[in-house]
């Protein structure tokens, strides 16, 4: 039996408004509702896709309509701040930051804000908002981290420093100099030689989901590892930083390994640490969306990439996720198939899981 649509004139009806779980998709706003119904008001005369950001109307004024078209034979108009017949603001806002960040990934110079907006169309304060929404940066920061990227390939091409340095848009060496251990978590000769000589303390412990590893940098915690063999996670840890040199942490380092650990057992303890991300402009931005990514939810992979401002970089995502190289401060583990399956996980699926679980609310678990 097809679903039947509430008539604005209030005949009797199958259920009411507030029994219908599409309704509770409206109240809640849910973006991923768009396109599979409709919803009109009989006070304001409009009609809305269900996460129109307008306030919520009184459920007894509400009818649901299965189909654009039914939704339009009310005579109402369409809501101007939702604009049901066309994009969504969330669709359009993501094309625009996905122009804009082609803007600065072409730019030889890191464009200002101003040139950056006018080019979107929109006002400067409202472009920063919808950037910083849908990257997790600011446009400065987004150059500055395409900037880096640019220095990071040039440098490892064999190029001198100087050449990397305006290659990429610095105006001077000094402002480069000024943030280039931020930039490549070490000197720019020892990123050119490889890593040479970097040092990277380490330790190995033990959770209910197997061997764990952290190690840092100077900067702060550049990799989590998780897996069976303590052995092989510091091989791999080897294979990641091939030129570094690995010290054994002393017994401060072992009072941050117990926290994380620690995380890994309870993730309602939260886990706050500078981090060492390296990664592309474009993983970075990924990996800034996960962290947005609240514990107990999850996020598709489509989800992901319409957050980063560029919904046609499905596999890319799945590509930066896979990359990741800092399990749960990271959370990738959140990241699932759009049918909500649990997919690949660097770590094993069945670890994923077990984390995804011990993030779930109280009420699911004992649901």
């Amino acid at each position: 039996m097809s679903k039947q649509e509430f008539a604005p004139n209030r005949c009797a009806k199958p259920m009411s408004i507030e029994d219908d779980p599409r309704w509770a998709r409206v109240v809640v706003r849910d973006k991923t509702a768009d396109g599979h119904f409709w919803y009109s008001v009989l006070t304001t005369g409009v009609y809305c896709r269900p996460s129109c950001p307008s306030r919520t109307a009184h459920p007894k004024n509400v009818t649901l309509h299965d189909t654009i078209e039914s939704a339009r034979a009310t005579g109402f108009r369409p809501c101007k701040r939702c604009n049901p017949d066309g994009p969504s603001l969330e669709s359009e806002n993501a094309a625009l930051v996905a122009k804009a960040c082609r803007l600065i990934d072409e730019s030889e110079e890191e464009p200002s804000l101003e040139s950056l907006a006018g080019a979107v169309g929109r006002s400067s304060g409202y472009f920063h908002r919808v950037f910083k929404a849908a990257t997790g940066l600011t446009p400065k920061e987004y150059a500055e981290a395409a900037r880096a990227e640019k220095v990071r390939e040039s440098l490892e091409l064999g190029n001198s420093v100087t050449e990397a340095i305006y290659d990429a848009g610095f105006n001077s060496s000094g402002r480069f100099y000024e943030k280039s251990t931020g930039i490549l978590g070490m000197t720019p000769k020892q990123y050119r030689a490889g890593g040479a000589n970097e040092e990277l303390k380490f330790a190995v412990g033990q959770t209910t989901l197997g061997a764990i590893l952290v190690a840092s940098s100077t900067k702060g915690v550049a990799s989590i590892l998780l897996g069976d063999d303590p052995d092989v996670l510091v091989r791999s840890l080897q294979d990641r930083f091939p030129k570094a040199r690995l010290i054994g942490a002393d017994r401060d380092y072992e009072t941050l390994i117990s926290r994380v650990v620690g995380f890994v057992e309870n993730p309602s303890i939260g886990l706050d640490l500078p981090l060492d991300v390296r990664g592309t402009a474009f993983q970075r931005r990924v990996w800034r969306a996960l962290q947005a990514i609240p514990a107990g939810e999850t996020a598709t992979y489509a989800d992901v990439a319409r957050r980063i401002g560029t919904p046609e970089s499905v596999r890319a995502v799945a590509g930066a996720c896979a990359a990741n190289n800092l399990a749960v401060a990271i959370p990738c583990h959140r990241v699932i198939r759009h049918n909500g399956e649990l997919s690949g996980y660097a770590w094993g699926v069945g670890r994923k899981r077990a984390l995804l679980d011990r993030e779930a609310p109280e009420s699911s678990k004992s649901s």
